[in-house]
């Protein structure tokens, strides 16, 4: 009796299980908090120790304060298998995130969401079968939800690593509603048995269907459309880590899982406005297989020497420079910044417009510039870049190719048109590097590189902005 704090709502609380509670309480402040603090490129290292802190408390006080119905505490030999586990796991990331480089990292996150969902899938595989599992709707839809997390996540790398393919969109949007209709149909089924715990066939038979959707689903997506799908997928792990913290009523799992899906649902609502989609689209998979735009495709590109390039830029009030994916295959953002500071010491004024959806993952571009200390006020975003752009003098696009195509606002034909994009072709003079004369993600034509106010300076990134800041400090 020693060890009873006091009865509420007719259940023996212990203090142990006070102080449990009171650390998913704890733990869930952090949670907000970091995800505050992540909300601005400036706070969010900061956010992620917050939040990274309130999952290691709830962690460790699960560990050795989580009592079950029958007020037994998790064994010294599973704390044991646990610890080593949960060593081995961070040592193994801890090696991945010294090794992987920046233009790896949409690969890495699709990785870990993978991880993440299939967590949650095989929580829902194992304890259907469990007599005392009461919530056997959430159970069955952590399976699913974490199934196709994980499947679609590990599609995703693929296709973010070049592993993988695009199939044809035209037909797999049916073939995907065919399954959909599939699942609902199967999990209603064994839900309205009288003994659903009986029907493990059917449930392996429902975690293969859920498997083949994510595969699908994802598989026919391609170009700029990936950033929405990360999103989604990401949104997607969260719900299906809530799943599992109902089936363990456990508070902290539930409140992550929650606030994860929810950040992932806003921001993959954002990501299918920034590309003119509709969520349903998403769903379907029947979006972005890429394509040839129609109407003003092709003409003569005219060329810009270092020399002149350097000149106009040296000799220019305001400049803007639009970073993509291209910036990031070249690791040529240290060498943006050192020319944006070079411009600047010569008093011209330089931004960088970035688009909510430039590389290949929601905030690509704000990272890679970040790493490289450039300044979080110069990071200007679509809309508001949009507004100077006919005021500016130069712009420099660098390795970016579907977020400044002007077929997306005059080509009703283009695969992209109705997305919003950044106006570069407003602006009197633009620059583009480029390897060479391939075409973007979403693999269509840019009309930009044929305008008279254009002028294509090729090479690898980093190499040219090299050589230019070196012919402007001989100006």
């Amino acid at each position: 009796m020693d060890n009873i704090l006091h009865t509420f709502n007719g259940e023996a609380f212990t203090y142990a299980h006070a102080f449990l509670e009171f650390s998913y309480l704890l733990a869930a402040i952090l949670f907000v908090y970091g995800l505050k603090l992540l909300s601005h490129p400036e706070t969010a290292r900061k956010g992620n120790i917050w939040a990274a802190s309130g999952m290691i408390l709830a962690m460790i006080t699960t560990l050795f304060l989580h009592e079950d119905d029958g007020g037994s505490r998790i064994g010294f030999t599973n704390v044991i298998v646990i610890i080593v586990t949960l060593g081995i796991g961070g040592a193994i990331g801890l090696v991945i995130s010294k090794r992987v480089k920046m233009t790896a990292m949409p690969e890495l996150v699709s990785f870990f969401n993978a991880t993440g969902g299939a967590a949650s899938a095989l929580v829902g595989l194992l304890e259907y079968g469990n007599p005392g599992n009461e919530s056997l709707l959430v159970t069955l839809l952590g399976l699913i939800i974490g199934s196709i997390a994980f499947s679609g996540s590990m599609i995703a790398y693929g296709k973010l690593s070049g592993k993988v393919g695009n199939i044809s969109a035209g037909f797999m949007k049916y073939v995907n509603i065919v399954l959909l209709i599939g699942i609902t149909a199967l999990t209603v089924y064994i839900l309205l048995q009288p003994e659903p715990h009986k029907y493990a066939s059917l449930v392996y038979l429902l975690l293969a269907v859920s498997l083949l959707y994510g595969i699908l689903f994802v598989m026919p997506i391609g170009g700029a459309d990936m950033p929405v799908v990360i999103s989604l997928l990401n949104s997607l792990t969260g719900i299906a880590a809530a799943m599992a913290g109902f089936i363990y009523h456990n508070l902290a799992m539930i409140l992550g899982g929650i606030l994860v899906g929810a950040a992932g649902s806003i921001l993959t609502l954002l990501m299918c406005k920034a590309m003119n989609r509709s969520l349903w689209n998403v769903l379907l998979g029947g979006f972005g297989g890429g394509g040839v735009a129609s109407g003003e495709e092709g003409g003569t590109i005219k060329e810009i020497t270092l020399s002149d390039a350097s000149i106009l830029l040296a000799y220019s009030q305001k400049v803007v420079i639009i970073p993509g994916y291209g910036l990031a295959v070249a690791q040529a953002q240290h060498n943006a910044h050192e020319l944006e500071k070079l411009l600047e010491g010569k008093g011209v004024q330089v931004k960088y417009g970035i688009h909510p959806v430039a590389g290949r993952m929601p905030g690509h571009m704000n990272v890679l510039l970040a790493e490289a200390d450039v300044s979080y006020d110069k990071l200007v975003e679509m809309d508001e870049i949009n507004k100077e752009m006919s005021a500016t003098d130069v712009v420099i696009v660098i390795g970016a190719n579907d977020v400044v195509n002007p077929a997306a606002n005059e080509t009703p034909g283009s695969p992209i048109y109705g997305m919003p994009i950044i106006n570069a072709v407003e602006a009197k003079n633009v620059i583009v590097m480029k390897r060479g004369m391939g075409k973007g993600y979403a693999g269509i034509e840019n009309p930009l590189f044929f305008r008279d106010n254009t002028r294509m300076l090729f090479g690898n990134a980093k190499d040219s902005i090299q050589k230019l800041i070196s012919e402007i400090n001989t100006l």
